[in-house]
Formats: C-alpha cells, structure tokens, sequence
C-alpha cells in the first residue's frame, strides 16, 4: 500500500507532544489527520505513543474524547519501525533515537504489517501521525 491509495482498513494514531500542551490541541490534531485522509471517527481503533508519555493527562483527556486510552509503546517498539519513517526531526532522533515519534508509535501501535497512511502533520505542541493495518488477505 502506497502513500496515495485509498484507506481501508482500522486506523492507529500516533502522537507525539511537548508537555504542557493542551489536549484540546491534541484531539484538533487526531481530528485534522483524519479529515485529511477524509476518514471518519469510526475508523480510529487507537491513540498510540511514547510508555514514557501515555499516563499524561493531556494525552488521556484527548483519547478520552475518542472513546479510547492511550495505547502506550515502548522504545524498542519505537525503534523497531525506525526504517520505515519518512520525516526526520533530529531533535527527536537525539531525544527518542527515531525520527518521527509519531510516525513510529502509529506503526508500533497498528502491528507488524502496518503501513503509513499520513505522515506526520504538526501543530504547535503536538505531531500526529496515521497507519493502517495492512490486510494482505485482499492482495490479487
């Protein structure tokens, strides 16, 4: 699945947040990612981040409004996905040794045979990306 074939599948997103950030920014991010994709509410199965960052009130309070919790991942699980990032921040490369937070947490949290749907799009406290699970019963 490319970057420009239509989603079909249950969506992850991954976020990555500065402290302090406010989760009504957080959820207007998740919200203009989707929209992006012209994905609707329903199709968001997780909220995926850093195991360092997932009991943060600002990150419950804005899965909360999805009906979901923070799924929480792990650096290794962070790392594992590394390879596959396409935007790079060396401020998180130094800090979280993967280029994109948000990107890696969407792939770590969507499974092994995930791909990205939406590279990572940013607002002023936040970064947010979106994979799917890819299904490769549907392969011709």
């Amino acid at each position: 699945m490319g970057l420009d074939q239509a989603v079909t599948g249950p969506l992850v997103a991954g976020i990555g947040f500065r402290r302090g950030t406010d989760p009504d920014e957080i959820a207007a991010l998740i919200e203009r990612a989707l929209a992006t994709l012209g994905a609707e509410r329903s199709h968001l199965t997780a909220v995926a981040t850093a195991a360092d960052r997932a009991s943060e009130p600002a990150i419950r309070a804005a899965t909360a409004r999805f009906g979901l919790s923070p799924h929480p991942v792990s650096p290794e699980a962070l790392e594992a996905r590394d390879v596959e990032i396409v935007t790079r921040s060396a401020r998180i490369e130094r800090l979280r040794g993967v280029g994109s937070l948000a990107e890696a947490a969407a792939l770590a949290g969507a499974g092994p045979r995930s791909r990205l749907a939406l590279p990572r799009i940013a607002s002023g406290g936040a970064t947010c990306a979106l994979a799917v699970r890819y299904d490769t019963t549907r392969e011709s």
